[in-house]
């Protein structure tokens, strides 16, 4: 049977998939630039026929449909590998929870633990002549969720890039069972954010002077990663590589600014490597049909193991506060859950094991709450019901616009001494105090 005969009794409308959905079936509605559209809309019109539909999915660039029925709570519940601010208001309205999950084993999870998906919904790039549905930028774990499924579901995006890979960065029309042209909505786009503070570009400028010519990146995603990106892209640096959970936009920058070859790199040679991208439509047509960019499963990609025979690998991620131990939180603060561990802690670990490699947790010294008053980053301990992200025995260097330490072979009163030095010193002699009372304070620099 040739291709488009297959695809031609494949396809359905987007109203004959969503009546394939039954109440009480878990959905997976893919990843980030992915989530289904056109099949997402007619699943929220049958929303009074449904009860107790349990849906995953993660990185929601866009309020899906489903959020937005009457009762949402009695029909759908969402399940998140990773939260955006649309997802965290889901959770505020209770309708959404949290997966927590260690990224380079999500690919397992679903093989291994999970086991089993009533139906995969997601969007992808048309069919190639050679039958594959290209995954666009989020081959992430989205080969183990087609595998684990009973049903899947391809809805056809025109503007969806294809993105080149390794393995397991498309689906084939044999292992798709039902195929929908959607409404080729245009890729949903994810901005820098504001422009750089002077915190930004302090935290920036002393991250990017510890990167040596031949480095790999990693870029975790916001402001203080960006700037680092942006300097890094102004800078003398060169021959750089990439190998990435997330493709942003300042790789793009980066690599027009002739600053990235790969040429360095023991693996993926010549090839700058992610699990997912998102940005704006400037890194969309520059990931489209690049053979320079490699897209790949998230168990590869984040896998401490791989990252580790890469030299000089430097790994760049924020953080929400750190305690006096070196623990950090980076998802949550208290109970309230803001984004999620994605893959830091495996890149921290990870980069530690390269020879050469340095992570580094940036975050301001202070933050202002919303009745204006300012509190440190650092803190005594984490707020009570906070999630430690990385242990104190991962944290390497840690940044302010203070200055950096490396807290790796630092006692506990060395630790307290070194954060305290890049904390806001407006709150340096309160945090002795916490320190002292903690028995961790032992001043040296008397």
């Amino acid at each position: 049977m040739s291709y488009i005969k297959e695809y031609a009794e494949k396809l359905i409308t987007a109203k004959e998939a969503a009546n394939m959905v039954k109440s009480g079936d878990w959905i997976d509605y893919g990843w980030t630039s992915a989530t289904t559209a056109a099949v997402d809309k007619e699943l929220a019109a049958r929303a009074e026929e449904l009860e107790n539909v349990n849906v995953r999915g993660g990185i929601l660039m866009w309020e899906p449909e489903i959020f937005k029925v009457e009762n949402v709570a009695d029909h759908f519940t969402w399940n998140s590998w990773h939260m955006s601010g649309f997802e965290r208001r889901a959770a505020a309205n209770g309708f959404a929870y949290y997966c927590p999950v260690k990224y380079s084993e999500l690919p397992r999870y679903y093989r291994e633990n999970i086991k089993h998906v009533d139906i995969a919904i997601f969007q992808v790039a048309p069919m190639d002549k050679h039958g594959f549905f290209n995954f666009g930028p989020n081959a992430s774990h989205m080969m183990a969720v087609c595998e684990v499924s009973d049903v899947v579901i391809v809805e056809v995006n025109e503007n969806m890039p294809r993105c080149l890979g390794g393995f397991e960065e498309a689906v084939h029309i044999s292992d798709v069972d039902y195929i929908v042209e959607g409404e080729n909505p245009a890729m949903a786009e994810l901005g820098a954010g504001a422009p750089p503070t002077d915190v930004d570009k302090a935290v920036a400028q002393l991250i990017v002077e510890e990167i040596p010519n031949g480095a790999c990146l990693q870029l975790g995603i916001g402001g203080m990663p960006n700037t680092v990106g942006a300097m890094i892209a102004e800078s003398d640096l060169k021959d750089l590589g990439v190998h990435t959970e997330m493709y942003v936009d300042a790789f793009v920058d980066i690599a027009r600014a002739g600053k990235i070859n790969g040429s360095k790199k023991a693996l993926d040679r010549g090839r700058q490597v992610y699990a997912f991208g998102a940005g704006t439509k400037k890194l969309y047509d520059y990931l489209d049909n690049n053979p320079e960019c490699m897209s790949a499963p998230v168990d590869y990609t984040n896998s401490a193991s791989t990252v580790s025979k890469i030299d000089n690998f430097i790994s760049i991620n924020n953080a929400v506060d750190i305690d006096l131990f070196g623990q950090v939180s980076s998802e949550s603060s208290g109970t309230r859950q803001i984004s999620g561990a994605g893959g830091q802690l495996d890149f921290v670990e990870g980069a530690y094991l390269s020879k050469g490699g340095k992570s580094f947790i940036c975050l301001s010294s202070t933050f202002k709450k919303k009745d204006g008053t300012v509190s440190s980053r650092i803190r005594p301990t984490l707020i009570p019901g906070s999630t430690v992200t990385d242990t104190r025995a991962n944290t390497m260097y840690v940044v302010t616009e203070f200055g950096k330490v490396n807290l790796k072979g630092m006692s506990t009163w060395q630790r307290a001494e070194a954060l305290i030095s890049i904390a806001h010193p407006d709150f340096r002699d309160e945090l002795i105090k916490e320190a002292e009372k903690m028995k961790i304070w032992r001043r040296s620099n008397k």
